[in-house]
Parts: C-alpha cells; sequence; structure tokens
C-alpha cells in the first residue's frame, strides 16, 4: 500500500509540474518552493466541500460523467494532497500507513469511547 500512495504522490506532483502549475506563467521562474502554502491547503479544503455539494444534491460529475460527483471530487482531494506533499518534500504516504497503524489501537476510536459523555460524536 505504501508504494502505492508514493506513486500517486509522484505522479500528481510531475503532472502539475509538467501543466505548469509550478511555474510563473509569466516569467517561467519556477513556483516550487514559492507557493502560498495556506491557498494550497484551502484548495483541498474546496475539493472536500465540493464532494460534500455533490453527495447532498446526489449529481455525477460534470467532466466524467459517468462518474458519482463525490467520487470525483475525493480524487481531486488526494492529487491535491499528493502534489502539495511532494513539492513540501513531505512523506505523506508513510504518515497515512503510521497513522492508520496508530488509529487501530486508539483508545478514543473504540466503540465504548465514542459512545462515551464527550465523546467523538457530532
Amino acid at each position: 500500500m505504501f508504494e502505492s500512495w508514493r506513486l500517486i504522490e509522484d505522479r500528481a506532483h510531475a503532472e502539475a509540474v509538467a501543466r505548469g502549475w509550478w511555474t510563473d506563467i509569466e516569467t517561467g521562474e519556477s513556483l516550487i518552493g514559492k507557493r502560498n502554502v495556506g491557498e494550497m491547503l484551502m484548495l483541498i479544503v474546496s475539493e472536500a466541500s465540493e464532494a460534500m455539494e455533490s453527495h447532498r444534491k446526489n449529481e455525477n460529475d460534470d467532466k466524467l460523467p459517468h462518474r458519482p460527483g463525490i467520487e470525483v471530487e475525493l480524487a481531486d482531494a488526494i492529487i491535491r494532497i499528493g502534489d502539495l506533499g511532494r513539492a513540501l518534500g513531505l512523506d505523506v504516504a508513510g504518515a497515512l500507513v503510521e497513522k492508520m497503524r496508530f488509529n487501530r489501537v486508539r483508545e478514543d476510536h473504540s466503540i465504548e469511547a465514542r459512545k462515551a459523555a464527550g465523546g467523538k460524536a457530532y
């Protein structure tokens, strides 16, 4: 699983670089290490918002109309996460594996803890 996620990150970033998202379109200067990280994080959030709206409306995607919108918007979020992670030199794939391993044994993720007062309920 780890290697698959690493390949997704590599491909997402390589595609973004190839399509000029990491180049200043006026000067041709590389933007690696210079893009606004807060803005990029909010673009990830916007993909989640678009997924929620697609799910709420039970709509298919407008660009891949044979797929549910929620599915495509979640894919867009993964693409953006992979791109940003690689650009920042992060090991998101490694953190993903470790975090999933940690979550398996988290007490506050147990059914009992979630049912308890102040548990992870909204």
